[in-house]
């Protein structure tokens, strides 16, 4: 437990941040579920539709908050438009 006033603002901090972090890393799994399952359904189209949305969200995840790295955000937006392309071949 945190004795210094200090170290107590530092716990009331952390778990806000902990909020932040898991809903964008909430909406980025969700998005991405949502693409994955759309290809699996061969719906190139929607899935089209919904890249941009699941861009804006891994990068946010990247960018704020440091909940991913950036080499990771950018696989995933890699392999997102490259399932998506192949769907269209």
């Amino acid at each position: 437990m945190p004795i210094t006033s200090s170290a107590k603002k530092a716990v009331r901090n952390s778990a806000n941040k902990r909020i932040f972090n898991l809903r964008k890393a909430s909406k980025m799994k969700s998005v991405i579920k949502d693409i994955k399952k759309l290809v699996a359904e061969k719906k190139g189209k929607e899935a089209l539709a919904l890249l941009p949305q699941a861009y804006k969200a891994i990068d946010k995840a990247e960018k704020m908050g440091g909940i991913i790295k950036k080499n990771n955000a950018n696989r995933k937006k890699s392999r997102l438009a490259a399932a998506i392309k192949k769907l269209s071949k």
